[in-house]
């Protein structure tokens, strides 16, 4: 198979170089030549290791906007914006990074980028141009009183304009605050019981105002509902392993709005696809470097067009899949 160039390279290219592509492509039409056989090629591949523009160090992080464009946090730190075709619009950088470096990115309820700054034990909002709003940070105080995080990992909001900002090492937990920064409540603790956590990776909000959390360390999803001023945990699956079906690290969830799940799993190189009670449906991606391979993915998000970017972490490089 050729090598991964540095500009994005189209479906087309891929074919004219390599029979396997085509091959491989010829498949596509299908879901169940996706998912039961050989993985599927991506149709566009763009980013290697290197700190020029376009280039990746071990990115991390990865949302979209509604305008399909993605925001890209590697651990230079630079956040970079790529239109879904891999052009790149513009970057910039986080305030400090000496402690180390964001972990999770999300988009609000008004276009604006949330951006967790693990190590600042703090959520930073940007505008979609890259203006730091400093009056909307969220945190950055180190501790386990309200309001103060630990590692935060991620924030989303609901449809209400709250707040749900997660966080781990010795703290482990969720906290909510209203649409105005303020602490509204928290739960969670470290451990494997039922409501505890071992580092609560990404969070999304479902269109029912549920809470799903990947709760990495524990090989799990935990789903909540939120609505209100009590947390209930109302579904959980997952069980650690190699296996389909099983998991190994899940760093991000994706919810298509078709009824299914997809996680992706840092430590087993690949994606999976579930209903959303938890049923295994499908599976693709082993561990290397050539197209459609994955080596430690840190994300996944899917653009209107249903078009899937893998955030390939160890390959330095995002993956694009019709499926």
């Amino acid at each position: 198979m050729p090598t991964i160039p540095s500009k994005p390279i189209s479906r087309r290219e891929w074919i004219v170089r390599s029979t396997a592509a085509t091959l491989a492509l010829g498949s596509l039409g299908t879901s169940g030549c996706m998912f039961g056989g050989p993985s599927p090629l991506p149709d566009l591949v763009w980013g290697r290791r290197g700190n020029s523009p376009g280039k990746f160090t071990k990115p991390r992080a990865v949302t979209i906007d509604a305008a399909d464009n993605l925001y890209v946090v590697d651990t230079t730190p630079r956040i970079q914006v790529f239109t879904g075709d891999g052009e790149m619009l513009r970057n910039w950088q986080t305030p400090e990074f000496a402690n180390g470096k964001p972990s999770g990115l999300s988009m609000d309820r008004e276009g604006n980028l949330l951006v967790s700054d693990t190590h600042y034990f703090r959520v930073l909002t940007y505008t979609p141009t890259g203006e730091l709003l400093k009056d909307r940070t969220i945190g950055g105080v180190c501790g386990h009183g309200e309001g103060e995080f630990g590692f935060v990992t991620d924030c989303v909001q609901d449809s209400q304009g709250n707040y749900f900002v997660a966080e781990y090492g010795e703290f482990d937990r969720i906290q909510k605050f209203s649409p105005d920064r303020k602490f509204l409540l928290q739960w969670g603790s470290p451990g494997g019981e039922l409501m505890q956590f071992k580092r609560p990776q990404k969070l999304v909000i479902d269109d029912q105002d549920q809470l799903w959390v990947t709760d990495a360390c524990n090989h799990r999803v935990q789903v909540f509902d939120i609505r209100g001023n009590q947390v209930k945990l109302v579904a959980h699956w997952g069980q650690h392993g190699y296996e389909p079906g099983q998991l190994n690290y899940p760093y991000d969830i994706l919810l298509d709005g078709q009824g299914h799940v997809y996680l992706c799993e840092f430590g087993n190189h690949r994606v999976q696809k579930f209903t959303l009670d938890g049923k295994f449906l499908a599976s693709w991606g082993t561990n290397g470097r050539e197209p459609g391979q994955l080596d430690q993915p840190w994300g996944i998000i899917q653009d209107s067009r249903g078009r899937m970017y893998v955030l390939d972490s160890y390959n330095h490089r995002v993956q694009r899949f019709w499926l």
